[in-house]
């Protein structure tokens, strides 16, 4: 038996949320400027509700530039539109949607999921085959867990299980916080596209936080 320690997790990456979209033309001009400027690996398109045909569509049309730009494009929910508008994935809200929704997507695309309210939800997640989990998006109330009680979350699935956990960042402080703590990513929204300097001026900035805040861990942890 090799007591050797695993090797160290990777820095930590950015995963973009859009806010919900209807028009997706300002996006297709906007995001490759954004993707080029920090290194995010996934972006999140929220849709505003509308029939399929247009949710398509609008999947079609910032597909490309998000792939072009080496980011993967997940869809929040509607895993029935992820093939046909070309995107790479879905983020599915909670252990009955993964469910219903990876037939669909496996082998060939990203499933996601949040909502998970509990350890023996995350687990499940886990075992059913989800490719990551996200803890600390609000529910539907608008209600989410204190900073800590999220950072104690991801720090438990970092120790203990494989796939990739996701902590959702309301602020640069939150996503120094969870990338610290063993995040392999930070979902960030709302704070960088109402950041008065702009939203590229703040992912930079918070892309620049994780990647501190990872390295001063693993430094932690060679000289603990």
């Amino acid at each position: 038996m090799s007591n050797k320690s695993p090797p160290p997790r990777p820095a930590p990456r950015l995963y973009l949320a859009t806010p919900a979209v209807d028009d997706p033309a300002a996006f297709v001009a906007e995001l490759p400027g954004l993707l080029a400027a920090a290194d995010v690996a996934a972006v999140l398109l929220r849709l505003e509700e509308t029939d399929q045909r247009t949710m398509i569509t609008r999947i079609k049309a910032l597909a490309p530039p998000v792939q072009k730009a080496g980011a993967a494009l997940l869809v929040e929910g509607h895993a029935e539109l992820v093939a046909r508008g070309g995107a790479d994935g879905a983020h599915l809200p909670g252990i009955a949607a993964l469910k219903e929704a990876l037939p669909s997507l496996k082998p060939d695309r990203i499933a996601g999921v949040g909502g998970l309210t509990t350890r023996h939800h995350s687990m499940d997640a886990g075992e059913m085959g989800a490719d990551y989990v996200l803890f600390g998006e609000p529910d539907a109330k608008g209600q989410r867990p204190s900073s800590e009680a999220i950072a104690e979350r991801l720090g438990w699935w970092a120790e203990l299980f494989e796939p990739p956990c996701v902590g959702f960042a309301t602020s640069l402080e939150e996503a120094h916080d969870f990338a610290a703590i063993g995040a392999d990513f930070v979902l960030v929204g709302d704070f960088v596209w109402s950041d008065p300097r702009g939203p590229k001026a703040a992912l930079i900035e918070v892309d620049a936080a994780i990647k501190k805040a990872h390295a001063a861990a693993l430094a932690g942890q060679e000289h603990g």
